[in-house]
């Protein structure tokens, strides 16, 4: 894993999610370009590894879906690391693999109450923040199902679909603020959330990716890092892709 050596001096982030997977590839990968780093995730055991691992790192164990909670885990984290300069939302489920018509309601409700809603706490929370310094950068992990939907995957789809629209809606609210807010909008790579799927899911959204392959937790790191970074300066509202040629808009 490459780095810029000393890009994140002096500032601070905070990363939902951020016990394994994209999350944590992020928080070491800030860390090691001289930030500090709180992460946020619900898996208490998880948290525990991941801040011996990345090192130096504030925890808080929570569900997002839980707006108080948030609330509650954003002014603590911003008293402990003196500002809040970076969100990254990475925390997400994929819900069941069933058609619109057997869809279970209560996996629906569960993603969009984690995926959708917790997300729009998470900005809600920090943003006051940012505003107080005049300086942020927000990264919110939506997907190219956001763009082009699965099949078996309505709610995971409409969920990201979702954080689009508002991160869209977000950027520009922010755009003379010192906040900048975007998306991601990565093709499926190799993460820990692959394990809620059947194998057949994996192998159809494999299929329809140009480059053949699943992408690498690095090479989106790499992009939510530039994102997150000073470098992004003149883009908000936007999404960026990291599809392996999958999206065509």
């Amino acid at each position: 894993m490459s780095s810029y050596a000393e890009r994140f001096a002096g500032r601070t982030a905070i990363v939902a999610g951020g016990a394994s997977g994209l999350g944590r590839a992020v928080a070491a990968r800030i860390t090691a370009e001289g930030g500090k780093v709180a992460l946020w995730d619900l898996n208490e055991d998880a948290l525990i590894e991941a801040k011996s691992a990345v090192g130096g790192v504030h925890t808080a164990a929570l569900d997002i879906a839980d707006p108080q909670a948030v609330a509650r885990a954003a002014d603590e984290t911003a008293k402990v690391l003196g500002r809040v300069d970076v969100l990254v939302v990475s925390a997400g489920i994929t819900g069941a693999t069933a058609e619109v018509q057997d869809y279970p309601i209560d996996s629906w409700q569960r993603v969009i109450d984690i995926n959708l809603n917790g997300l729009f706490y998470c900005n809600r929370a920090v943003i006051p923040h940012m505003l107080k310094n005049g300086y942020g950068r927000i990264v919110n992990v939506s997907s190219v199902a956001g763009k082009e939907g699965n099949p078996n995957a309505s709610a995971y789809s409409a969920s990201k679909a979702g954080v689009i629209g508002f991160t869209k809606s977000l950027g520009k609210e922010l755009a003379t603020k010192g906040v900048i807010a975007n998306s991601l909008t990565p093709a499926t790579f190799e993460s820990p959330i692959l394990e809620q799927l059947p194998e057949s899911q994996v192998d159809y959204m494999r299929s329809k990716i140009p480059m053949g392959r699943l992408g690498e937790v690095d090479e989106n790191a790499a992009m939510i890092c530039f994102m997150a970074s000073e470098e992004c300066s003149f883009t908000t509202a936007a999404t960026f892709d990291t599809s392996g040629g999958r999206t065509t808009f």
